[in-house]
């Protein structure tokens, strides 16, 4: 089995393979790859439907070519913390941000959001994170701005009154049940269409059964949220959370 860097080749296999409908799996045993290799690669590279060779293969080099600086200006000798591998960090890093895309986000939302997530404290300055990233302190603002909007990070002032930029537990709740809300506004919506469009008539239908379908989602959704709450506050070595087990009912 192949090792190593990706070719250009290669990627174009794969480019042909999605442009196919073909599983990652079915694309990585043409190649003699691991499903693995070929997830991360199209991930970080737009996903399935806007992955192309040439792009992705730029991008391997401009990729390389800051790593390479980087050990040139010294880094390599920085201490990494808990003694954690720098270039598997790096990889770890480019992986979550292309699956945090993958999610919807754009690019430097996502690399904000997984700088927040991979640090130990979980918060950070806006001129560490424009450092962190090496980006503009204005890319880091418009990121920051969009992340809030979602309820993906908050906002806390520090003993020097800095703004410092926060992940935490409660906010993954926070963002799943805003996110409800929005569903909701759907539902409201489609229901006020059913009368606009009359009663009975084939739209207004269209538009009823969307509603209970959103709908439905939403109760579910807040339910499940409810009960695993405590996961997201759980410390190592919980004892497995019970998802059978009743939740309190949605208000």
């Amino acid at each position: 089995m192949p090792g190593g860097r990706l070719t250009h080749q290669e990627r174009r296999q794969i480019a042909l393979g999605l442009g196919d409908s073909l599983p990652y799996a079915a694309i990585a045993r043409g190649l003699g790859r691991p499903t693995s290799t070929v997830t991360r690669e199209v991930m970080r590279n737009g996903g399935p439907n806007a992955y192309r060779a040439d792009l992705a293969h730029q991008a391997t080099e401009r990729r390389a070519h800051r790593r390479r600086s980087a050990v040139s200006r010294g880094s390599e000798s920085a201490p990494q913390p808990h003694g954690r591998d720098a270039d598997a960090m790096a990889e770890y890093e480019e992986t979550f941000t292309a699956v945090l895309m993958g999610s919807g986000l754009n690019r430097m939302s996502a690399r904000v959001l997984t700088c927040l997530f991979t640090t130990d404290a979980g918060s950070l300055s806006a001129s560490r994170l424009a450092q962190r990233l090496q980006v503009s302190p204005s890319s880091v603002s418009k990121a920051i701005a969009f992340l809030e909007s979602q309820s993906l990070v908050r906002r806390e002032r520090d003993e020097r009154r800095r703004d410092r930029y926060v992940v935490d537990d409660e906010l993954f709740f926070q963002a799943t049940i805003a996110s409800v809300r929005a569903n909701d506004r759907l539902v409201e919506t489609a229901r006020r269409g059913v009368a606009v469009l009359g009663p009975h008539t084939p739209a207004a239908t269209r538009l009823e059964n969307i509603a209970r379908f959103l709908d439905f989602i939403s109760e579910s959704i807040t339910r499940a949220a409810e009960q695993a709450r405590e996961v997201l506050h759980a410390g190592p070595g919980a004892a497995e959370y019970d998802t059978n087990r009743p939740g309190p009912d949605r208000e």
